[in-house]
């Protein structure tokens, strides 16, 4: 992982990256704390919460990038812990938060959801160097939609406060209210900018290969969360990244049946196109012939060997790619794969997460452990003891 020097003379992480989630009260989870390296795969037997881990995680992921609270969370009731008890006004809820790591140290982002009666965020805390609060609001009206809110100024006045709309992540909406003169206003945008970064520099993988068999017509390129248009933005890394394209081929030889020599693209009568893979002096192979877990293999290695602007994500473009690093969520990373396609996947995200610009947070079966634990580069969080 990229480091760089910080103003406290320690190493500070270059680009923004999560590297802690909470789930205080999450559907099963309480007080769980989850330390997220650049590959790091939450494992356990059915029923111990690693999917619910890994929609925490995203659900932050769209809160930073500005999607509303209902979109986020339109089933909100299934998060809140079973045997979490109504106060006297009939409400619960859930907390979730997470630690975003980068130039300016560790960000703390905290959020109390209130699922019942109304969906809202109830309350929300940004916490930056030296336990410092740099942003809370706090539910003052239950009749308005609205939270009090204050940051930090640090100038004549010591905290600037107004109102928050009640379904928006705050923290995202800091670079728009704070002018930005004082110290304490650059401190608060800095870190409210380095959270923001962190959390939308994520890529939910969820192929599809029912979806992805078909011949597609030719477009943007851009991958989308079920890869259902892989031929597509195969035809685009074909002839616009072409040393990318030759390693996935390789890639793709480790991990699919029989000989493979090349990954070529076909283009049809009809105006569509199908990727193929080429076998030297044999005929090529539809990529649509493949079984589901060659599929499943090929998508997920596709994602890791390209990038937010191959990906169909909301990109950062204010940002220069070199400040941000992509993190792929996959759930259920070694479903359909044999031991020989997970491991040569596991492979490919720790010899690409080691320059920086790619993280992994996935979940894997108790069949698919081993070969995760004998991985180096790769963190194992057990969630099943």
């Amino acid at each position: 992982m990229e480091r760089g020097g910080g103003a406290g003379g320690g190493p500070r992480i270059a680009r923004p990256a999560v590297t802690e989630l909470r789930l205080s009260a999450f559907a099963g989870h309480r007080s769980a704390v989850h330390a997220l390296g650049p590959v790091t795969l939450f494992a356990g037997p059915s029923g111990s919460g690693k999917s619910t881990t890994l929609r925490a995680y995203e659900a932050l992921a769209r809160l930073g990038a500005g999607d509303a609270l209902d979109e986020v969370f339109p089933d909100a009731e299934d998060c809140v812990p079973e045997r979490a008890r109504p106060d006297a006004q009939g409400r619960r809820g859930f907390r979730i938060g997470c630690t975003v790591d980068g130039p300016e140290g560790p960000v703390h982002l905290d959020l109390a959801v209130q699922a019942e009666p109304r969906l809202r965020i109830v309350g929300e805390r940004l916490t930056g160097r030296g336990g410092r609060t740099l942003l809370a609001t706090a539910l003052r009206d239950p009749g308005r939609n609205a939270v009090q809110a204050e940051w930090h100024t640090a100038g004549a006045t010591p905290v600037t406060r107004a109102p928050l709309p009640d379904d928006l992540l705050g923290t995202a909406l800091l670079p728009l209210r704070v002018a930005g003169k004082t110290r304490g206003q650059l401190e608060v945008l800095a870190a409210a900018e380095q959270v923001v970064i962190g959390l939308r520099s994520a890529f939910a993988c969820d192929p599809r290969p029912e979806r992805m068999r078909a011949p597609v017509p030719p477009g943007q390129g851009r991958l989308r969360r079920d890869c259902g248009n892989l031929a597509e933005v195969l035809h685009r890394t074909h002839t616009d990244c072409p040393r990318r394209h030759h390693r996935l081929a390789a890639v793709a030889g480790a991990g699919c049946t029989g000989p493979v020599t090349g990954l070529g693209v076909q283009e049809l009568p009809e105006g569509i196109v199908r990727a193929v893979l080429e076998r030297g002096g044999l005929p090529a192979t539809p990529l649509g012939r493949l079984g589901d877990g060659e599929l499943r293999y090929l998508a997920l290695a596709l994602t890791l060997l390209t990038g937010p602007g191959v990906l169909e994500m909301d990109r950062i473009a204010e940002v220069p790619d070199a400040l941000q690093s992509l993190t792929l969520l996959a759930d259920g990373l070694d479903r359909g794969l044999d031991g020989r396609q997970l491991g040569e996947l596991l492979r490919l995200a720790t010899d690409i997460a080691a320059d920086g610009h790619i993280r992994v947070a996935g979940t894997v079966g108790e069949r698919a452990v081993g070969e995760a634990r004998r991985t180096p580069g790769v963190t194992v969080v057990d969630l099943g003891g």
